[in-house]
């Protein structure tokens, strides 16, 4: 996929081991930005969605550029102490320890349908975060989207289980 090709791999990054997927390639270059998004588009657009959220930091550019499109409205999740207004907050396991996201009371209208963007998942931990923070907010999560999907981490499995719909424009095995 076109999409896939645009997405620089950085071999050890940010340790040993790791092959970090790096989108900054893939946003820089105005055909693979555009492919992106309107992918995202054709796919949202004649779904019953009010409002995009998009998780700290690059979903913010690919979900305020989706909700801009979509003529709906973007909603912030963001790091621990971000946010200037009252907040609900979920704790979440990294590989070594935790981690916070936030996300303002008066973000989502109770029964709002949400749309969750990010730019990868991995192990899923940040974006069932975000999906229990819509839930305390009596949101309803339509879906998660997101540009790469790493299966061997299986985030995506994780929240398919928890019941909520993924979708992925690309995926990277080990590779």
């Amino acid at each position: 996929m076109p999409i896939k090709s645009r997405i620089r791999t950085v071999p050890h990054w940010p340790k040993t081991g790791i092959m970090f997927r790096d989108i900054t390639t893939l946003l820089k270059d105005p055909v693979g930005l555009k492919l992106c998004i309107d992918d995202l588009v054709k796919r949202y657009e004649k779904m019953d969605i009010d409002v995009v959220v998009g998780i700290d930091s690059r979903g913010f550019i690919i979900g305020g550029a989706l909700a801009y499109l979509l003529g709906k409205g973007f909603v912030p999740v963001r790091k621990k102490g971000k946010l200037p207004a009252a907040t609900e907050r979920e704790e979440y396991a990294l590989e070594y320890g935790t981690d916070t996201i936030e996300i303002h009371k008066d973000a989502i209208e109770k029964g709002q349908k949400v749309l969750i963007v990010d730019d990868l998942i991995a192990t899923g931990g940040t974006a069932m975060a975000a999906a229990k923070l819509v839930k305390k907010l009596h949101g309803e999560v339509v879906e998660l989207a997101f540009i790469v999907d790493l299966p061997e981490l299986g985030g995506r499995k994780k929240l398919e289980h928890a019941g909520y719909k993924v979708y992925a424009q690309t995926e990277f095995e080990g590779e």
